[in-house]
């Protein structure tokens, strides 16, 4: 049974996402205005990764109806919650933290995209573990994919070498069970974001000439956005900006 004062909690915690997304979407906006494009062109994607269940599900309530995760065991875990909090939000899953191979059978469980597919064998596992559950109705859909660029040549943070996105692409775009969506990279730590986001989308213009399914561009957090959509990104991953510091008490 609920009693007043988590109610009265929950409407706080409603109310300050529902702020932080007002102004995310302002931020939206002005920079697609001052693009020259539509603020219909670029998805907000929420990152809810180390936060609990129950704010993904208020995000549903309020319209967001794509959310992040980057850790696949608590992506898991935290996906079953929110099914049993909002059975019937329609809401797309994302995984966009590295992943590895042998992850593969559990994250097509639960995603319906993944955007950290940085190498040809990390595909072939994500192609046979999509089959697998397609064929025993774990899932309705082929598994949507973006390739991860590195634009930093650092190892430890994911993304294939840019030379390398054609053939991966190409690759993806091969298999039955996964789909070829377009691309995704995080701006170095250090640098100009303008700079790597250019980069990106002109990998982007190439993989979309070749693929024209291939049409998003995942770029852009909540300290460079605005950068990433005037490069062309279609999809902007926005966390912190959303729902600022708090953190699971057990991630």
């Amino acid at each position: 049974m609920t009693s007043p004062s988590d109610t009265d909690t929950n409407g706080q915690r409603r109310a300050e996402i529902a702020e932080s997304l007002r102004e995310v979407r302002q931020r939206i906006d002005a920079a697609c205005r001052a693009a020259g494009r539509q603020a219909e062109e670029v998805e907000l994607l929420a990152v809810t990764k180390t936060f609990p269940a129950g704010d993904a599900a208020l995000l549903a309530d309020l319209g967001v109806t794509a959310l992040a995760e980057n850790r696949e065991q608590e992506a898991r875990t935290k996906v079953a919650e929110f099914d049993t909090l909002r059975p019937r939000a329609g809401v797309r899953w994302h995984m966009i933290g590295q992943l590895q191979r042998n992850k593969a059978r559990s994250v097509v469980r639960w995603a319906d995209v993944v955007e950290s597919v940085d190498s040809p064998r990390l595909a072939e596992a994500l192609q046979r573990a999509a089959g697998q559950a397609l064929e025993v109705g774990e899932r309705q859909d082929p598994l949507d994919a973006l390739v991860q660029v590195n634009l930093d040549e650092r190892t430890g943070r994911g993304g294939c070498a840019p030379e390398e996105v054609p053939r991966l692409a190409e690759m993806i775009n091969r298999m039955y069970e996964i789909r070829l969506r377009g691309v995704m990279a995080v701006a170095p730590l250090e640098g100009d974001p303008d700079v790597a986001f250019a980069t990106l989308s002109r990998i982007a213009e190439r993989v979309r000439h070749d693929f024209p399914e291939a049409e998003h561009i995942s770029a852009g957090m909540s300290g460079d956005l605005e950068s990433a959509v005037a490069h062309g990104s279609t999809r902007v991953r926005v966390g912190t900006g959303l729902l600022g510091g708090r953190r699971l008490v057990s991630p």
